[in-house]
């Protein structure tokens, strides 16, 4: 049996997988940049309500409650890969203890830096443990 071919059904097939390729490469790579940032960002909150509620139940032995809260999100800073510049605020405001940790981290998305996204993170808990969003 013969078929007979139209001029656009013929040598497709190799230039559309191409194009699905270079699709699928684009996305990878975003989503190879996107993710553990992201992850580390919400680690990075637990860490931050969890200070915080921890000053508030277990009276600290050495220094104050602000002072302790301030050095575990520093370490909790340090262990989520946020940058050293991070904006950190520990403070007693009527006898309520509030934190905050806000920072802006550039993502080359698109390979050779052709796209650049800037990944904000700001969170703000209190002593109740309810979040404050900016």
């Amino acid at each position: 049996m013969i078929k007979n071919f139209h001029k656009s059904e013929k040598g497709s097939a190799s230039s559309k997988s191409l194009v699905i390729l270079v699709v699928l490469f684009l996305a990878g790579n975003g989503l190879l940049n996107y993710i553990p940032t992201a992850y580390n960002g919400e680690n990075l909150k637990s860490e931050v309500k969890a200070a915080v509620m921890q000053a508030v139940q277990v009276p600290p032995t050495t220094g104050s409650q602000v002072d302790v809260t301030k050095r575990r999100i520093i370490n909790a800073v340090k262990a989520n890969d946020a940058p050293a510049n991070s904006f950190i605020e520990v403070k007693n405001v009527k006898n309520a203890l509030h934190a905050r940790v806000a920072y802006t981290k550039e993502l080359s998305i698109l390979p050779f830096g052709l796209y650049k996204y800037k990944y904000q993170f700001d969170y703000s808990t209190n002593v109740n443990g309810i979040e404050i969003t900016n």
